[in-house]
């Protein structure tokens, strides 16, 4: 494998004019387009039938996280907005833990405005059913890229999560140029998203309706969720020259025992809808690695170069050996959840391990999810946007989307 630090970012680079961003969704979900690749060969489609276009007895792997009300304004006695950007949890725990938590949470933010707020607390006023309820929040510290926030709230009683639904904001993309909408609460959200904690939605399963989970069904494709908590660093474009110097951004699973069991036992097509599901199952296989490499291991983490260098780079464990192992782990912890933070940077050279194909949204230039398609199909991703620019298709979070299947040879099934 090449060196993947010495990656120039400004090879995954391309045009992408302002008019081809989707500002809005479309009226139907499924109307969106659908690019499909296979072996080199691109056919124009569309999603309402994308399920004539997966093999029969595939496994489709959805990410059900959902996105929060991140985005919370204070004001000011002064007048000014403060606006407050929830990133994720300050001290690690499980996210149903944190979204059920009353009384006060601590977040890792980032802060709009921040220099106009050097001190102090801020409040805010709203009702939930009826009742008033005061938000107080305060900068417990300052780090290098962001803030450690505590938010408290009176009466106690409420969860966090009430607390966010009630007093923010859809975190929309920064690209998405125009203000906030009423429709947008619920359409960036994916009709089965379930577990609290994204900033992003995974949108790859935007697209997705009933209709075409009962065209999936009558082929006897068959659906498992998994849980990737999204950051706001998937919108952090890569500013450094080469891979070496750019940090990969961090992101929480959970997958249930029963989920992991059900995609190591299937013998048919795996295909990830969308890139998290994608880092998510991969990130499967090289932590039952880890547990191979060192059967005493109890903090499991991957981190961003972790499969580059040995001793896992020179690992050939096969796919059910290691997800075996896994099992066995989870089995001796009597844990039925797996929950981790992964920070695995999928780039060209990367061999895919479980998913086969991947249907996912057309992405920024110089991104890692860029990166991430061109680690599946090589240059043949410049093919795939050139076609997609002339064809008019929508793209980014509210866009159009592609089903790319794996060339033979960039997976080990």
């Amino acid at each position: 494998m090449p060196d993947p630090r010495k990656i120039s970012i400004e090879d995954y680079a391309y045009e992408l004019p302002a008019d081809k961003i989707a500002l809005r969704p479309l009226e139907k979900r499924d109307a969106s387009r659908l690019l499909v690749y296979n072996n080199g060969i691109i056919l124009d489609s569309y999603y309402k039938d994308i399920a004539a276009n997966i093999p029969p007895q595939s496994l489709l792997i959805f990410n059900n996280s959902k996105v929060i009300n991140a985005r919370i304004k204070f004001q000011k006695p002064t007048g000014g907005i403060i606006e407050i950007f929830c990133l994720e949890p300050f001290d690690g725990n499980e996210y149903n833990i944190i979204m059920n938590q009353t009384g006060s949470s601590t977040w890792k933010c980032l802060v709009g405005g921040a220099g106009k707020w050097k001190t102090g607390i801020l409040t805010k006023q709203l009702k939930i059913n009826n009742a008033n309820l005061t938000i107080s929040v305060e900068v417990v510290s300052r780090m290098t890229d962001s803030y450690i926030v505590q938010f408290r709230w009176n009466p106690p009683q409420f969860s966090f999560a009430d607390v966010i639904e009630a007093a923010g904001e859809v975190p929309l993309p920064p690209y998405i140029k125009r203000e906030r909408e009423i429709s947008d609460s619920s359409r960036y959200q994916t009709i089965y998203a379930l577990n609290e904690g994204s900033v992003a939605a995974p949108t790859a399963g935007l697209h997705f309706t009933e209709d075409i989970f009962d065209q999936l069904a009558s082929r006897g494709i068959a659906k498992e969720y998994v849980t990737l908590h999204i950051g706001a660093g998937t919108f952090k474009p890569v500013k450094a020259e080469t891979m070496q110097e750019h940090e990969m951004h961090a992101e929480w699973i959970d997958v249930s025992l029963q989920t992991i069991k059900h995609i190591r036992d299937h013998d048919g097509m795996i295909i990830a809808v969308g890139t998290t599901s994608l880092r998510t199952i991969e990130t499967l296989y090289w932590i039952g690695v880890k547990i191979i490499l060192d059967p005493s291991i109890e903090f499991l983490a991957l981190k961003q170069w972790d499969i580059y260098e040995p001793p896992m780079q020179s690992n050939n464990v096969d796919v059910k050996d290691s997800f075996d192992r896994l099992i066995s782990w989870m089995e001796i912890k009597k844990l039925s959840r797996l929950f981790l933070r992964t920070q695995l940077l999928i780039i060209p050279g990367y061999k895919f391990k479980v998913a086969e194909a991947l249907i996912t949204n057309f992405h920024q230039p110089r991104s890692t999810l860029l990166l991430l398609v061109a680690a599946a199909i090589g240059k043949d991703w410049e093919k795939i946007y050139e076609h997609a620019l002339m064809h008019e298709y929508r793209f980014l979070s509210y866009g159009d989307g592609n089903l790319i299947f794996l060339p033979a040879g960039n997976y080990e099934m």
